[in-house]
């Protein structure tokens, strides 16, 4: 069994970058918290006293109006560059002051060292004379990072550099110079855009996800060490300016507030966090929408299919043969156009249709091919698409299995309410849950990814009203057709109660041949309660028409399907 080391008056922590910044406001949470020993490191100089004519300026515009005097006292002509670069300094140096002062004032021993992490050598002698002055080192927290933000094909090779070592360099360095059998804690400060990649910042993800992987790695290594890579998202500080918080709300990127940040911080070096390595903190990196232009293009875009790739397929066998659902269907072709696009999403695929099912054969690969052809393009609003998955024979001759027109939104409407809610229950039909599925030669065939019907609560000729629960599954489950906006597996659950309402009044089941709308404004819950309206419109020897409304208890719409034709089968399935 792992021992838990907590923080101790005689903790001492390295924290790289944490003089200013972020960084520091999270090292004065922690000393308010844990009182002990701070060892900062950062490469601005710390002066011991301003100049004279510094003094007495403490706001921006008289601060640069006496650097721009002194110069011109000096001979020397003010330039917008050279100023910059002067208050920086003394704007630096006066925040590292104020954080040591800060920390002190918690009872805990600082001390600040001017190094570079990126420096191996001044580095090891830096921390190895602090060590033998105040203990041993038992913790690093490392802050230290660098940005410059470009496109990928406007980046220069010194840009990746300053990025990188800051990071990576800066990271190898700090674990050589210190013993790792000592280590109780290592923190690292990586970024969400490690987790989810963003534009311009390519050589930053690349950095911050390898912190996120070292972390895993010493923690293997050590897991006595308590080891966290927090990746965190956009801090409401001076580096966020009102611009980028307007287009941060239009991408739907949330700001930490520096008070609930530095909280979190100390949080996730609590024990009861000791196991947990990697952790986001901070809200998915959506990226702003691509720029449309006028040309209407077509894309195609190939993939290999293969009953092992994906697991789920065993819960959807039919006559013996795995079955793609037409769910993952729409789903795959939904989120090849959402890829394309990004910044737009799904609101209605409209005129959905199985073509010829597909069959996924065992330890057999089959190519498939999702061709996009757009429709029309408004930048900014919305992108129509004819989308159809296809796949060619042996001799070559093209087979179509499914198709349908998108139309990508940049903004969803709000959902609608759906006014015939009726929750009342009429126990008219009393089985529950998994008694729904494999039970009978009248019982849905599905397997547990995509169950399950909890109950019926009413039924009608006309409408059947059904609660149903949709349990999360993993990546590994998921295979090639993984779920977000639009969920395949819930999707394929919701349309069952239409094989409950068929079989209690005709005794037929049927499979689904068509959609005429489908439209989606929120996300279906997972784990969760929710509730499937499915009203009948037309029945025929041959097929059935019903339109399906995914909703919560107050009629509040999460998505519907409209049209959904299903093939009477001649016979129950196997």
């Amino acid at each position: 069994m792992t021992m838990l080391t907590a923080i101790h008056p005689e903790s001492v922590f390295i924290v790289s970058g944490g003089a200013r910044g972020i960084t520091s406001k999270c090292v004065i949470e922690l000393a308010q918290n844990y009182p002990c020993k701070f060892i900062l490191l950062g490469r601005s100089p710390l002066l011991e006293t301003e100049p004279i004519w510094a003094q007495n300026c403490q706001d921006e515009a008289s601060l640069k109006k006496q650097i721009m005097q002194h110069l011109l006292e000096q001979g020397e002509k003010p330039t917008p560059l050279g100023v910059q670069k002067i208050y920086q300094q003394i704007a630096a140096n006066r925040e590292i002051k104020q954080t040591l002062t800060t920390i002190q004032q918690t009872g805990s021993y600082v001390e600040y060292l001017s190094v570079d992490v990126t420096d191996a050598e001044a580095l090891q002698q830096a921390i190895q004379t602090v060590s033998d002055r105040v203990g041993k080192i038992t913790g690093i927290i490392h802050g230290a990072g660098n940005l410059a933000d470009k496109l990928i094909e406007k980046k220069t090779g010194d840009d990746f550099e300053k990025v990188y070592t800051a990071k990576v360099q800066g990271l190898e360095n700090l674990l050589t110079a210190i013993n790792h059998q000592q280590l109780e804690y290592l923190v690292l400060f990586s970024s969400v855009t490690g987790f989810y990649g963003n534009i311009g910042q390519s050589d930053y993800a690349i950095a911050n996800e390898i912190l996120n992987k070292s972390a895993h790695l010493v923690k293997q290594r050590h897991p006595g060490c308590h080891v966290v890579a927090i990746n965190w998202g956009g801090w409401d500080s001076g580096m966020v300016t009102p611009q980028l918080k307007k287009e941060f709300a239009k991408r739907g990127i949330e700001i930490l507030p520096v008070e609930v940040g530095t909280k979190m911080f100390v949080n996730e070096l609590h024990t009861a966090n000791h196991e947990t390595t990697q952790v986001v903190i901070g809200t998915p990196m959506f990226p702003p929408p691509v720029p449309l232009d006028a040309e209407l293009k077509t894309y195609r875009i190939r993939r290999q299919l293969t009953a092992a790739a994906n697991p789920f397929l065993v819960d959807h066998v039919i006559s013996g043969n795995l079955v793609l659902p037409a769910t993952c269907a729409m789903s795959w072709m939904i989120n090849v156009c959402e890829y394309l696009y990004p910044g737009y999403q799904l609101f209605r695929a409209s005129e959905f249709k199985v073509l010829k099912g597909i069959i996924v054969k065992e330890n057999i690969s089959s190519e498939y091919i999702v061709e996009v052809q757009e429709l029309e393009k408004i930048n900014g609003e919305k992108v129509e698409a004819q989308v159809k998955i296809l796949s060619y024979t042996d001799v070559g001759r093209v087979t179509y299995h499914f198709s349908t027109k998108t139309l990508l939104v940049r903004e969803i409407p709000p959902a609608p309410v759906y006014e015939n809610v009726n929750l009342v229950a009429d126990n008219i039909i009393t089985t529950q849950g998994s008694d729904f599925y494999r039970t009978s030669p009248s019982a849905l065939f599905h397997g547990p990814t995509f169950q399950s019907i909890q109950r019926v609560i009413n039924i009608s000729p006309e409408k059947i009203t059904t609660a149903c629960y949709w349990k999360s599954i993993n990546s590994t489950q998921q295979g090639q057709f993984p779920y977000d906006w639009v969920n395949p597996y819930a999707a394929d659950l919701s349309t069952h109660p239409l094989w409950v309402w068929l079989y209690h009044y005709h005794q037929q089941v049927c499979l689904p041949g068509q959609t005429n709308i489908y439209e989606q404004f929120a996300r279906t819950p997972c784990d969760e309660l929710y509730y499937v309206s499915c009203e009948i419109k037309q029945k025929t020897a041959a097929s059935i028409i019903a339109d399906f409304i995914i909703h919560d208890q107050d009629g509040k719409v999460f998505y519907r399907l409209l049209g959904t034709r299903g093939i009477i089968l001649p016979k129950l399935l196997d």
